[in-house]
């Protein structure tokens, strides 16, 4: 039943203009209460590379201790009953010898008193400069 046959009927329309207000009135308030936070930035200072001659090997005198606590200086068998004799060959071997560096090459099995008699024997010889030789891989040095 259609009481209203003249009429005719309006389509509804969506008016967009307060829509977009209200989204910039939304939008601006957004902006105006956001903190925005610092980034702080370190500062790194860069080491910077520089071409240097080539660092000459120091001079080497190299001790070599077995596991059965005999010595070798420079692959010179060495026999000696107190340190203070294994002090006076240390000497002998760095005669000549600018600074030299005693570089020990002490087996695994080889006891600590055998390496410690060697650092007694270069503190009394006044070698300062003493390292210990490690192996890597399979490679290995006398």
């Amino acid at each position: 039943m259609n009481f209203r046959r003249g009429v005719r009927r309006e389509e509804p329309e969506i008016n967009f203009i307060p829509l977009i207000d209200l989204l910039l009135v939304i939008l601006i308030f957004l902006l105006v209460t956001t903190t925005y936070s610092r980034f702080s930035e370190l500062q790194v200072n860069l080491p910077s590379a520089s071409i240097d001659p080539a660092v000459e090997r120091p001079v080497e005198i190299a001790i070599t201790v077995s596991s059965e606590s005999r010595y070798a200086i420079d692959g010179a068998m060495a026999t000696w009953r107190e340190p203070a004799d294994f002090a006076q060959l240390l000497k002998q071997a760095a005669a000549g010898r600018t600074e030299p560096t005693l570089v020990i090459y002490a087996d695994a099995g080889a006891s600590h008193q055998a390496v410690v008699n060697v650092l007694e024997a270069a503190r009394l010889a006044g070698l300062g400069k003493v390292s210990f030789a490690t192996q890597t891989g399979g490679s290995r040095k006398p």
